[in-house]
């Protein structure tokens, strides 16, 4: 138990020091990405962070086997740098031995990323879709740039102005085309402002001194309006379908469908587990190395493995999704490949060294 307790804080300190540091990595990316859509009023600055938390939980499914898989590689391999595992063995420690706690990390983990695919990140998805589809629908005059287009209401209505005055929530020369059903309604005006409606609250944009065009898509009829002062209401539209995302789909759906797209998807929710354990032990033997080349020797074979697996699980899981592969072996035999690695390289790692105690 003594054994076990040191390798496994010898592994929890990397394995904190990385993730904290691969989370705020992608986080300030995420934050990049998000804060150019809201400078350039694609989306209100107050989601933002939102968006980065909802990103961030979805990327902790990845991120955490990740994570532990190098934190083995970088605490084994100080072992061996230090000598302790030649002392290990020489005392009788075998490598079944050593691989007893960084299965039981492994499990913990396992366990973790268990609930965040098959529950968590779905939610997240789901959450981050609806925010984002929202806040490009719901339009608010206050986000607009001078001399830029804007689509919302995906791509139903199309809104730009010349100028654009944040302060007095004002725009001049402005355009909106806006399509319904088999109706275009096209309306350019000097200026229109965005006000409150004192009877509901609703926000409304008001036209000043423009036309009004409305056409047919089949030229069976159109006219053209003019006037001095128009109204529009900017009615929010939370309650509207959202699209289906597979990716935001709950697991209890995807078990029961035959869709191939779905059948993926939810092979790929029940392989993370297996996954963050085959790889934590592959960082066992992965980590074997003499004491003079230090503890992070294998670090670059160990990111070109995990980089070779990461992409034979995407290219199985498109040809599932595609129907080029059926459901077995499906995604299974990237999961078969990484175990008869793992298996291979205990083999070599084993030569020389004791497999029963003394």
């Amino acid at each position: 138990m003594i054994i076990d307790r040191y390798i496994i804080r010898e592994i929890v300190k990397p394995t904190v020091a990385i993730c904290a540091a691969l989370i705020f990595i992608y986080g300030c990316f995420m934050g990049t990405r998000y804060l150019s859509d809201a400078v350039s009023g694609q989306i209100p600055g107050s989601i933002v962070i939102i968006l980065i938390l909802l990103r961030i939980s979805i990327s902790l499914e990845v991120l955490l086997p990740t994570t532990l898989y190098l934190s083995v590689i970088i605490a084994m391999g100080r072992l061996y740098k230090d000598s302790e595992m030649t002392a290990l063995s020489a005392c009788g420690v075998s490598t079944t031995r050593v691989l007893r706690p960084v299965f039981l990390i492994s499990l913990v983990i396992a366990v973790i990323v268990s609930s965040l695919s098959l529950y968590i990140r779905p939610w997240a998805y789901d959450q981050f879709f609806r925010i984002k589809e929202n806040a490009k629908a719901n339009f608010d005059l206050t986000r607009m740039k001078s001399g830029t287009f804007y689509e919302i209401e995906n791509g139903r209505r199309v809104i730009f102005a010349d100028q654009v005055d944040q302060n007095q929530v004002e725009v001049s020369k402005v355009f909106i085309r806006t399509q319904r059903d088999d109706n275009l309604q096209v309306i350019q005006a000097s200026r229109a402002s965005q006000l409150t409606d004192p009877a509901t609250g609703k926000q409304i944009l008001v036209f000043t001194d423009g036309y009004l065009y409305e056409f047919s898509r089949f030229g069976t009829e159109s006219r053209v309006i003019e006037f001095e002062e128009s109204a529009m209401s900017l009615e929010p539209r939370e309650n509207e379908q959202q699209e289906y995302k597979i990716k935001a789909a709950a697991t209890g759906l995807l078990a029961r469908s035959d869709n191939n797209e779905e059948i993926a998807e939810f092979h790929w929710r029940l392989s993370t587990p297996l996954a963050t354990i085959l790889l934590a032990l592959l960082g066992v033997p992965l980590s074997h190395s003499s004491p003079r080349r230090g503890k992070y020797a294998k670090v670059m074979t160990a990111v070109l493995i995990i980089f070779v697996y990461h992409n034979l699980g995407a290219i199985a899981k498109k040809m599932v999704a595609q129907g080029f592969l059926g459901t077995l072996p499906g995604i299974w035999w990237v999961q078969v490949l990484l175990a008869g690695l793992l298996l291979l390289l205990l083999r070599h790692s084993t030569r020389g060294f004791r497999w029963w105690p003394r």
